[in-house]
C-alpha cells in the first residue's frame, strides 16, 4: 500500500520530467567524481589533493547559495534549471578534454558547482508547485530513493569506465547527461513567471534565515545534526587514496564510493516501509550517533568486502537520520519563510560535507586514509550526541513536532 502511495507522484506529468532530469544529473556527478578523484590522485599522488578536489564539488555552493540562489526567484524557474544546466554541459565538456591543467580543472568546476545553487533553489521552490499537499513528501522521499539509486549506479559504473578507457571519458558523459537534463527541464516544463519582483540581496535573506532558525531549539538541533552528516560522507572522498592503501584498482575506487549511497537506498526504504511515523521523529538522534559508529572500524583497515559493509551500514542510518531530520525542518517552519530557511540549512549541509572532506584529505595525509575515516567517524559520533540531547531537550520541553500544510 506504501509503494503504491509512492507511485503516485508519478502521475504528475511535470514531475516525471524533473525526476528523469534529476536522475540524470545525478548518475552523471557520480561518473564525475570517480573520474575526478582517480585523475587528480594519479596525478599527484596526494590523498589532500584528491580530497580537495572532491571538497570542490561541494565547498562553493555556500558561495552560490549565497550570491545565485535569488536568481531561482528573479528568474522563470524552468529558465534558470534549463540555462544553467547547459552552461554546466559545456563546462564539464571543457574539463574532459585530455590534458588540461589541473588549476584549470578546479576552476571550471568551482564554476560548475556555482551553477548548481540557483538550479537547487529553482528546483526546490518548484516541486512544491508541481505536488501539492502530501504529494511534496511522497515526492520528497521517491527522489532520495531513486538519487541514491543513480549515485550507486554511477559510482559503480565511473569506476568500470575509468578503469576501462580513462578519467576523461567519464567527464564527457557527466556533460552529456547535463544536456539531456536541460532539454527535459526545457521541454517537460510548463513555462511559469518568476517568483519574486523586489530586490534583495543574497546576504541579507542568509542573515535572516540564520537568526530565524538560531530563535527555534528544534529546528537549530536538527540543523546540527544535518550539518555534521558531511563527517560520514568521507569515506567516499578518501576511497581512491584508501583503495591505495590495501592495494586496489580504480574498478574498486567505484565500488567504495558506490557503498555509501547502496546504504542509502537501503536505509531509506527500510526506514519509511519499517518504522511507524510516530517513532521516526524520536529516533533522528539515535541513527546520527549509530551512522559514525561504523567508521571507526576503519582503523584496522579492513579488506574491500569488509569495508563495502562497514560503508554501507554508516550510509544506511546517515539517510534514514538526515531524511527525517529535513522533513521535521520542513514541517516546523512557517510556510511563509520556508524557502529561506531551506536554502540556509541547504548550504550549510554542502559547506558542511565540503569542509569535511577537506579535513579527512589533510588527515590521511598526515597519517593514513584508513585512520582519517576512523577519526572522522568519531567526531561525528561526538558532534551526533549533542545534537541528539538537543532535540530531545526541545521534544520534551514542549517544542514537540507540528505538521504543517506543505505549499508553493
Amino acid at each position: 500500500m506504501r509503494d503504491r502511495t509512492l507511485r503516485q507522484v508519478f502521475a504528475v506529468r511535470e514531475y516525471r520530467a524533473v525526476w528523469l532530469a534529476d536522475l540524470l544529473s545525478v548518475a552523471g556527478d557520480q561518473l564525475a567524481r570517480v573520474a575526478l578523484a582517480v585523475l587528480v590522485y594519479g596525478r599527484t599522488g596526494s590523498a589532500a589533493w584528491a580530497a580537495a578536489t572532491y571538497a570542490l564539488t561541494f565547498l562553493p555552493a555556500i558561495v552560490g547559495g549565497v550570491l545565485l540562489g535569488g536568481l531561482a526567484d528573479r528568474f522563470p524557474r524552468r529558465e534558470v534549471l534549463a540555462v544553467t544546466d547547459a552552461a554546466r554541459a559545456v563546462l564539464v565538456g571543457v574539463m574532459a578534454v585530455p590534458g588540461l591543467p589541473l588549476p584549470a580543472l578546479c576552476g571550471l568546476l568551482v564554476v560548475v558547482v556555482l551553477l548548481g545553487a540557483p538550479h537547487t533553489a529553482a528546483r526546490g521552490a518548484l516541486l512544491p508547485e508541481l505536488l501539492p499537499g502530501d504529494l511534496y513528501e511522497r515526492g520528497l522521499a521517491v527522489s532520495q530513493i531513486t538519487g541514491q539509486t543513480a549515485q550507486v549506479v554511477g559510482f559503480a559504473a565511473g569506476g568500470l569506465l575509468v578503469a576501462a578507457v580513462s578519467p576523461s571519458s567519464a567527464l564527457a558523459l557527466n556533460a552529456v547527461t547535463f544536456l539531456a537534463a536541460g532539454l527535459l527541464f526545457r521541454f517537460g516544463l510548463a513555462r511559469r513567471p518568476r517568483a519574486d519582483t523586489t530586490t534583495r540581496t543574497g546576504a541579507r535573506d542568509l542573515l535572516a534565515g540564520v537568526v530565524d532558525i538560531a530563535g527555534d531549539p528544534r529546528r537549530r538541533a536538527l540543523v546540527v545534526l544535518v550539518w555534521m552528516v558531511g563527517l560520514y560522507v568521507v569515506p567516499e572522498a578518501l576511497a581512491a587514496p584508501y583503495a591505495d592503501q590495501i592495494d586496489a584498482g580504480p574498478a574498486v575506487v567505484g565500488l567504495l564510493m558506490a557503498a555509501d549511497p547502496l546504504g542509502s537506498v537501503l536505509g531509506a526504504w527500510l526506514f519509511v516501509r519499517f518504522v511507524p511515523s510516530p517513532r521516526r521523529a524520536r529516533l533522528i538522534g539515535v541513527l546520527a550517533v549509530a551512522a559514525g559508529v561504523p567508521l571507526l572500524f576503519t582503523a584496522l583497515v579492513p579488506g574491500v568486502p569488509v569495508a563495502l559493509l562497514l560503508f554501507g551500514v554508516s550510509g544506511m542510518a546517515s539517510t534514514a537520520y538526515v531524511m527525517q531530520a529535513q522533513a521535521s525542518f520542513v514541517r516546523a517552519t512557517p510556510a511563509a519563510i520556508r524557502g529561506r530557511a531551506i536554502g540556509v540549512a541547504a548550504s550549510g549541509i554542502v559547506a558542511g560535507q565540503g569542509v569535511a572532506v577537506l579535513a579527512g584529505g589533510l588527515l590521511a595525509d598526515l597519517w593514513t586514509p584508513s585512520t582519517a575515516i576512523a577519526v572522522c567517524g568519531a567526531a561525528g559520533v561526538v558532534i551526533a550526541l549533542g545534537g541528539a540531547l538537543a532535540w530531545r531537550s526541545a521534544q520534551v520541553g514542549g517544542h514537540a513536532e507540528r505538521p504543517q500544510t506543505v505549499g508553493a
